[in-house]
């Protein structure tokens, strides 16, 4: 076991990060598991300002300083460095027009970083065709999340604030990603709250055998029961051998997002639980069956340290709910609230260990699963202190698709900052999922919550009727 590295303490890799980096190993292209993404200000920037502040943000925060090293067994172990002393590029693209570059930043984005002993991110100072400037920011998920890469940018942005406007207050310390770490591993090692996680899991599990239920009705699993020969079978294969993948953005604007939120105001639900029951209600519609299943993703981000501390923390598992046509829209949003907030309680379990309990006791085969996708709401957004100093100068926040999943489709929903409507960004495999189907899905989804919130006491099976 790898002790020391460069005169660094390693440590072994957490479960958040063995699911990338496994993930990464099964897939032809590496770059499957970089985030790329830029936050631009239409203002003025010092350069030079914005750069010490850059190396100042890698100093406070150390998942940004993380190398990785491989044992003779292929372990993977990670360890911080002390400083980051590359140079921070600029490149201007004033010359040229949003749409060459945001086609070179989409081409940084699918670069793979080389795993062993080297910076696992690159930051690029970029001046925009459009008036902007600001930066553009590429991490590998071993070391960040979406959380804590916002996190970050918010750091850069405070630091450069407070630089230059005297009665901006200097940002407050990132927490330790280290001492994170330690207590992963604590409790990986085991201690009575993973035991009773296992507990509760397995349970779940055991309960009963979910159902796929396809994007666009039965089809796959009626495929899928006649290539077995097994007119039982429940589970299905969705993703296909091509990893290439596209990314499709449907934005929601600020009027109705509003209503949206003022919904869940009301009921004190948050609005995952609003997306989740406008979701598997479009499958329920889709397949005529009230049993689906979702993949989440849960971020693990709830003390304060864990907000700071840099790193990537999510975890993803099902989220099975099976609802009769009987019941009202409201009744199904409290139901997944609830579910929800036990998954959260039990949530540091490792998912790996989920999906491998719960592929040996249905026996499925390679590749077949229940889940059609997989949801993630970020609710974070950068309006907050720092940019407010600017007086009323926009910004803009943009990700950058790597070109790969091994997941037929990803929804990733979040506030757009500009007008804080909703951005549903469909990441999926172009050949397992199109354009036209998520267009299809999106209008439904859309038209189920809002005549879910509009009249949160109609059945399922009226909603369905009526849309």
């Amino acid at each position: 076991m790898m002790k020391t590295r460069k005169g660094y303490q390693v440590y072994p890799l957490t479960v958040a990060q063995k699911f990338h980096f496994f993930y990464q190993k099964a897939c032809p292209k590496k770059q499957v598991v970089n985030v790329g993404t830029s936050l631009t200000i239409e203002t003025e920037l010092d350069w030079e300002v914005l750069k010490q502040c850059i190396y100042k943000a890698y100093e406070r925060c150390e998942s940004m300083r993380l190398r990785f090293a491989l044992d003779k067994e292929g372990e993977c172990y990670q360890y911080v460095v002390d400083k980051e002393e590359r140079d921070i590029e600029f490149v201007d693209f004033s010359g040229k027009t949003m749409e060459e570059a945001e086609s070179v930043m989409r081409g940084w984005t699918e670069v793979p970083f080389q795993l062993e002993d080297s910076p696992m991110n690159r930051i690029v100072m970029i001046r925009t065709p459009d008036g902007y400037n600001g930066i553009y920011l590429l991490v590998d998920h071993l070391t960040m999340d979406a959380q804590s890469l916002i996190c970050f940018m918010k750091d850069i942005i405070e630091l450069y604030c407070n630089t230059l406007f005297e009665d901006v207050p200097y940002p407050k310390d990132m927490a330790s990603y280290l001492e994170q770490v330690k207590k992963d591993l604590a409790y990986e090692a085991g201690c009575k709250a993973k035991d009773r996680d296992a507990e509760f899991f397995q349970k779940l599990i055991e309960s009963s055998e979910p159902i796929y239920n396809g994007i666009d009705g039965p089809g796959k699993l009626e495929e899928e029961k006649k290539k077995t020969g097994n007119p039982q079978q429940r589970a299905a294969v969705n993703a296909t051998d091509c990893v290439d993948s596209a990314l499709d953005i449907f934005h929601l604007e600020e009027e109705p997002t509003r209503r949206l939120m003022d919904f869940c105001e009301k009921y004190h639900v948050s609005l995952v639980c609003l997306l989740l029951m406008g979701l598997r209600t479009y499958f329920q519609k889709m397949n005529g069956n009230g049993d689906v299943s979702i993949n989440t993703a849960i971020a693990r981000r709830a003390t304060l340290m864990e907000k700071k501390s840099g790193g990537t923390r999510i975890h993803s598992f099902p989220f099975r709910t099976v609802m009769a046509e009987e019941k009202t829209f409201l009744e199904g949003v409290y139901e997944i609230r609830d579910k929800q907030n036990e998954m959260f309680r039990h949530a540091n379990y490792n998912p790996v260990s989920y999906f491998a309990y719960r592929g040996k006791l249905y026996k499925n085969q390679n590749g077949q699963t229940y889940e059609p996708m997989s949801l993630t709401y970020q609710p974070l957004t950068l309006r907050e202190k720092g940019l407010d100093k600017l007086g009323g100068i926009k910004y803009k926040t943009k990700w950058y698709p790597n070109g790969a999943t091994t997941q037929a489709m990803y929804l990733t929903v979040m506030h757009r900052p500009d007008d804080n409507g909703l951005d549903f960004n469909f990441e999926h495999q172009v050949k397992a999922v199109s354009k036209e189907q998520l267009e299809y899905m999106y209008y439904y989804l859309c038209k189920i919550m809002f005549k879910g919130a509009e009249n949160p006491d109609l059945s399922i099976g009226e909603i369905i009727k009526l849309i």
